[in-house]
């Protein structure tokens, strides 16, 4: 019996028409991004071990994929995309002008248990301001973020902001001082779990029911501190309206290493989670070694959007290719003709395919039509005599005889 031939559980192939739909996404991000004046960065998709190991936290560690490579090197793959930006700025300190900021797309790797929205290998989306701890900074990212979604014609979700500070404050009026960052850990938890789940937990943790409920009481009473309230302000003047997000105590985001404002997007549907997630975190680059330097950023999830914008018909009719026209192989007596036709069209920056084999020009046709290439150009021993071209107009289903600077202008118009 032979193995069936499929990807790895929470791997997926991108065949074209996904590959559109992602190209559609990574060219409004990159758009923005740029708009905003963020500059492009790469990182290697392996780290040393050290770099990525307790960053993120208990739980988070255990997602990472760490192995030995040949050299016996402890390595790990890309968990997300701030860790190795922050050893970036520690490794090239002194060569990136403050304040720098950046944006990345690349794919990291997390040993999740898959689930819908929830893949194993993630392409993921990053913006961050280094070097400056002013609430401009924090308010910039949340719009960033607003104009996105308005891009991609959102209507139903929420920009939830909360902070660490709030966070801490909240935990010391509770009496919570130990064990701080576990508990935050399973307060992550209240969309998953909700209140009774959260609260058992945190039961098991050690904290008495007085706590428990006294640190409830707290975040339904919890207000904006003086530094969110900056940021929360400066958002109307970056034109993000209030109807956009809204302050949520709750909030956690259970990774470590933030340390002031932080925020995450949820849609009202479908029901898939986040799709983007970030905050402040100015103590991280000082932990791998570098300098002081506070940052702040956000990962926009571009797979769960691109399942969202499906789910809720978001997306607008992408053409399925760029190619315009199809250059026919009419025989081999017309071969010549025809890649001299398709060379003079992509000299002319017009994206063309040439037909390898001189099948009928029936078969021709429909490969034209399945790939949903608005032109074919014909050239047989007719055309070489008249020194012209027949020019199919796959959406009319018209023809016309052309020379080549008629072509020209056509597919150029077109």
């Amino acid at each position: 019996m032979k193995n069936s031939i499929q990807t790895l559980k929470g791997f997926r192939d991108f065949l074209p028409v996904d590959c559109q739909t992602r190209n559609y996404l990574k060219n409004i991000f990159i758009d923005t991004f740029e708009t905003f004046g963020f500059q492009p960065l790469e990182t290697p998709a392996l780290e040393y071990a050290s770099v990525l190991m307790g960053k993120y936290g208990d739980e988070a560690d255990k997602l990472v994929y760490r192995f030995q490579d040949q050299g016996n090197r402890d390595i790990g793959l890309r968990y997300d995309l701030t860790v190795p930006a922050a050893r970036v700025l520690s490794q090239y300190s002194k060569q990136i002008p403050l304040p720098f900021k950046r944006y990345q797309i690349q794919p990291v790797w997390r040993a999740e248990n898959t689930q819908k929205g929830r893949y194993r290998e993630i392409l993921q989306c990053d913006i961050d301001s280094f070097g400056s701890s002013s609430p401009v900074s924090d308010a910039e990212i949340i719009a960033v973020i607003y104009n996105i979604l308005q891009k991609l014609n959102f209507r139903r979700y929420s920009i939830r902001i909360n902070s660490r500070l709030v966070l801490s404050q909240i935990l010391s009026s509770s009496g919570i001082t130990a064990n701080q960052n576990s508990i935050l850990q399973s307060l992550d938890k209240l969309n998953k779990i909700g209140e009774n789940g959260v609260k058992n937990e945190l039961n098991s943790k050690g904290l008495s029911d007085p706590q428990v409920i006294s640190l409830f009481d707290y975040i339904k009473r919890a207000q904006p501190d003086d530094n969110l309230s900056q940021v929360i302000s400066r958002l109307a003047d970056f034109n993000v309206p209030p109807s956009a997000y809204i302050f949520d105590p709750s909030l956690v985001r259970g990774l470590d290493y933030y340390t002031g404002t932080i925020f995450e997007t949820y849609v009202e549907e479908p029901k898939i989670g986040s799709i983007t997630g970030g905050g402040r975190y100015d103590n991280l680059i000082a932990s791998l070694g570098g300098p002081s330097l506070p940052a702040v950023g956000t990962t926009l999830g571009l797979d769960r959007i691109a399942d969202c914008i499906k789910e809720l018909n978001l997306l607008p009719n992408l053409p399925t290719t760029k190619t315009k026209i199809l250059v026919a192989n009419f025989s081999a007596d017309t071969e010549t003709a025809s890649l001299k036709l398709v060379s003079q069209l992509r000299d002319q920056n017009i994206p063309s395919l040439i037909y390898p084999n001189s099948d009928k020009i029936s078969k021709q046709l429909k490969f034209a039509d399945n790939l949903k290439i608005p032109f074919v150009a014909i050239i047989g021993p007719d055309e070489i005599k008249s020194n012209s071209i027949t020019l199919k107009n796959m959406s009319l289903q018209t023809q016309q005889k052309v020379n080549l600077d008629q072509l020209l202008n056509i597919l150029t118009l077109s």
